[in-house]
């Protein structure tokens, strides 16, 4: 943990106010949940809270059988970083920062497909690109996305791929709803 130099008050309702730089460098943004942690010296430490992170041990079965059966590497991210993989080397992959193309993608809830022109990557450090990107919506609200990587060729996605993504993401969403 690292001191920023930064000091607030606490308001008369109990608010304190996250400043500008931080939450930009942190990607917290209006409506994000935050975990509240203390401990024994009296520290209070805010973390943002992933909900995909709390069904990793989901996500990380689902990527794998995800993997092998569509013959591609699969990433599942919350809408920050890397929550699991497969087919990809986890030490690669696992807690890096999502690309912020494909952070732009996901705001607008869409699945994204590749079209054979524009190449995205999903992460820092990992070479292969996008070949779906379908994001997780769970109550309304984006959690995270479920991603097929390109294989050793780069192909247009097929329409199965796009089903297996779609079915993965749907999961993992109704998951987070129960």
């Amino acid at each position: 943990m690292k001191a920023t130099g930064i000091v607030r008050r606490i308001d008369d309702l109990g608010r304190v106010v996250i400043p500008k730089e931080i939450r930009r460098t942190m990607r917290i943004r209006e409506g994000d949940p935050l975990e509240i942690y203390t401990d024994n010296d009296g520290e209070v430490i805010f973390k943002k809270y992933s909900p995909v992170g709390e069904l990793s041990h989901f996500a990380n079965q689902y990527a794998e059988v995800l993997s092998k059966t569509s013959n591609c590497p699969v990433l599942i991210s919350d809408r920050d970083v890397i929550v699991s993989s497969a087919g990809i080397s986890r030490k690669e992959s696992v807690e890096h920062r999502i690309s912020d193309e494909l952070e732009k993608i996901l705001e607008q809830r869409k699945p994204y497909v590749y079209d054979g022109k524009n190449k995205i990557i999903a992460a820092e450090g990992i070479d292969k690109p996008v070949s779906v990107a379908i994001p997780i919506l769970a109550a309304g609200d984006l959690a995270g996305a479920v991603v097929l990587l390109q294989g050793e060729n780069v192909t247009i996605p097929s329409e199965t791929e796009i089903k297996l993504a779609s079915a993965a993401a749907s999961f993992l969403a109704k998951q987070m709803e129960e």
